[in-house]
């Protein structure tokens, strides 16, 4: 990242360290929150792997040789998860899913595109929705599989779309 990219905490050594108030920890982290969600949205990142975040250049700064450390990385992605913004796929929190965009809101955007397409009552892959000579260009282009499915549920909830067993496909109302 170079200087120009970026908000001017990325280039203040102390934003790099955990800091003792309270206070300013917690607008330290917000605003980490902030800058990571803007980050992997720029980047459309809806998954990552916690060797790669920590290893990023979002958290090294080579300029003003700061990095953050495993503790500030944890609390980061603890700030996140506590504001509905990750989700852990394994157990040993070692990779997430990164929501700069709820499922809810994936979702809406899919259905309104298959709406505008005139797909309704119409069976598509998940392959199509995400890879599809159709869908480049669109936001949910290039989506974890994962998060697709989980946004198609929500659609099911709202009687939008039915999901076939085994992820086959789905069906959009």
């Amino acid at each position: 990242m170079t200087e120009e990219e970026g908000p001017w905490q990325l280039r203040f050594p102390p934003f790099y360290t955990l800091q003792p108030n309270l206070e300013t920890r917690k607008k330290q982290l917000e605003a980490w929150r902030t800058i990571v969600l803007d980050f992997c949205q720029k980047r459309g990142f809806t998954s990552w792997d916690l060797t790669e975040a920590a290893n990023s250049e979002l958290f090294n700064n080579v300029a003003i040789q700061r990095r953050l450390s495993k503790e500030a990385l944890k609390a980061v992605f603890k700030e996140l998860e506590e504001n509905g913004n990750l989700e852990w796929t394994d157990k040993a929190c070692t990779r997430c899913h990164i929501y700069w965009r709820s499922p809810d809101e994936w979702g809406t955007l899919i259905y309104n595109f298959v709406k505008g397409r005139g797909q309704t009552n119409a069976v598509c892959t998940l392959y199509e929705l995400t890879e599809g000579p159709d869908v480049v260009g669109q936001p949910f282009h290039g989506l974890d599989e994962m998060v697709l499915v989980k946004s198609l549920k929500t659609l099911e909830v709202q009687k939008k779309a039915e999901i076939f067993p085994n992820n086959e496909g789905v069906k959009f109302f």
